[in-house]
């Protein structure tokens, strides 16, 4: 009886564990955006300590806007310490003027 109590309550801590470092309902919202980002890419980005959601978010206001980022770029911005969203917003700001 303990055993199975232990085994059941390590399976849902990997099951938390799992679903927070692979944010499918990002990646799926991504995908019906036509963005391509896939699963490994958004762990990977949790690892480096990059927000997936603010990359992902920033390259689907820029891909509706009609402006193609890409992700590696904005990721690089993030990490020397730039405001990634602000410059998504000047860059469209700047192509619709």
């Amino acid at each position: 009886m303990p055993q199975t109590v232990l085994m059941i309550v390590g399976i849902v801590v990997l099951l938390i564990i799992f679903f927070w470092m692979v944010p499918l309902r990002l990646w799926f919202i991504a995908i019906l955006n036509g963005v391509h980002v896939s699963l490994v890419q958004l762990i990977l980005m949790r690892w480096r300590r990059v927000p997936p959601d603010m990359i992902v978010n920033s390259m689907i206001t820029a891909t509706k806007a009609g402006i193609n980022l890409n992700r590696d770029q904005l990721e690089a911005h993030f990490l020397a310490g730039g405001h990634v969203k602000p410059v998504v917003s000047a860059l469209i700001s700047a192509d619709k003027a």
